[in-house]
């Protein structure tokens, strides 16, 4: 993902202004409580959503990127970025072993397949699609059940017909431990904006759990558009 300029001014903008219209209101509204005349609850950030989910793990490079990709995904409810896919126990980011970056999102299979999924882990790797990489930025599917398996396996052969003579390398395996890596990769474009973050009362946590910091962290550079981002800062609890 590279971050464009013109559009990340443009989310700067809309999202501080809805945060200046947020915390203007919850000031005039606990003055009005203090004067006995609340009328509203002033609406807060929408850090925890209560939907059934499913999880799918992906290894596409640098975690960064796909953090903010999947993130601002309509039907991604949570991500966090960690280390998995292989055997040395309690990794770090200094100390990996033969573990790779990856993305665990929690999604709504009733709003976002797997397959859409896969379309965006296909068509936004920074590398290591085709080209072999160390491990640590290997291309990998970690499948959670065996449907997941064969979606999986299928659209990988999909892609290599697409992408002939290249030759996929991208690895397809069982989900096994999930390590989420140190706090200061977790949302990171998002912590980059560190006035943003506290508006919305962001905690080490949250940085794993947060719906609305998912959202931010990829509105931020651009991804799913301006008017996606207006049409639902509402609904997030920042408008």
């Amino acid at each position: 993902l590279r971050e464009n300029t013109i559009i990340h001014a443009l989310f700067i903008r809309a999202i501080a202004a809805n945060l200046v219209k947020t915390i203007n209101m919850v000031a005039t509204e606990h003055a009005h409580d203090q004067a006995g005349r609340l009328e509203n609850i002033p609406q807060q950030p929408l850090h925890q959503i209560d939907t059934p989910f499913e999880k799918a793990t992906f290894g596409m490079g640098c975690f960064w990127g796909c953090d903010s990709l999947f993130g601002a995904t309509k039907g991604v409810l949570r991500t966090r970025v960690g280390y998995a896919g292989g055997s040395t126990e309690s990794p770090a980011y200094k100390k990996m072993g033969d573990h790779t970056e990856v993305i665990e999102i929690d999604y709504d299979p009733q709003t976002i397949s797997y397959n859409d999924l896969l379309d965006l882990f296909w068509n936004n790797h920074e590398y290591g699609l085709t080209t072999r990489m160390k491990r640590q930025y290997m291309s990998l599917i970690l499948y959670h059940n065996e449907q997941q398996r064969q979606i999986a396996e299928a659209s990988r052969a999909e892609e290599q017909v697409k992408r002939a003579p290249e030759q996929i390398i991208t690895e397809i395996a069982p989900a096994g431990p999930f390590y989420p890596a140190e706090n200061y990769h977790q949302k990171y474009r998002l912590q980059g904006h560190t006035d943003l973050a506290k508006g919305i009362g962001l905690t080490p946590d949250l940085l794993h759990t947060s719906h609305v910091a998912a959202r931010l962290n990829g509105y931020l550079i651009g991804v799913s558009g301006l008017k996606q981002f207006e049409d639902e800062a509402d609904l997030l609890g920042i408008e």
